[in-house]
């Protein structure tokens, strides 16, 4: 059986520590379907959820850049990472949490904004001292590599990082491949 990372939260509610932010959209779920909005809430202090495109809970059009809100569903806040003037977590963002939970399934491709959303996470959090958690899940395409690589001059929010089309990692991988190369571009 094949357990997601949101499945064994509870396992590891250490890494959870003082107040939690989640970014996620409508794939955060668990095996049997559950909300990591809901499995978080139960096992930490949850006080945010962070917005890539689309929206935590899927409802924006692509490309559709939109503002702060409140999750009806949970009664959080919703920090938007899709705005006209940033698509970073900002210095007021950053200071209501402790712990950043990252849970967004993977297509395996490099044409996602997610990864780029992830890329961003992962230097602001590194810069404001925040820890970053991946709550991992497998790769739909497997480990299978395939294509060019993105080369440096067409890096772009759609593609950050010098990485095949399909790239052969799971999201908690391909995070630990970008931690280690904070310098790429995503402009």
């Amino acid at each position: 059986m094949v357990l997601f990372g949101a499945d064994r939260v509870g396992e590891f509610s250490h890494l959870l520590t003082g107040r939690v932010a989640l970014l996620t959209a409508p794939s955060g779920r668990t095996r049997a379907n559950l909300s990591t909005i809901d499995v978080l809430k139960e096992v930490c202090d949850l006080r945010l959820l962070l917005a890539p495109e689309h929206g935590v809970r899927g409802d924006k059009p692509a490309g559709a850049l939109f503002n702060d809100e409140t999750d009806p569903d949970s009664g959080l806040p919703v920090r938007s990472l899709y705005t006209k003037d940033s698509k970073r977590l900002s210095p007021e963002t950053l200071d209501k949490f402790d712990t950043l939970v990252y849970d967004i399934a993977d297509v395996g491709c490099r044409y996602y904004t997610f990864i780029s959303t992830l890329r961003y996470c992962i230097a602001d959090c590194a810069g404001a001292g925040k820890r970053l958690v991946v709550l991992d899940r497998p790769n739909p395409l497997g480990d299978r590599v395939e294509g060019g690589l993105l080369q440096e001059e067409t890096a772009s929010f759609v593609g950050c990082h010098p990485l095949p089309v399909c790239y052969g990692l799971t999201c908690g991988e391909l995070a630990q491949l970008l931690n280690a190369d904070m310098e790429t571009n995503c402009d």
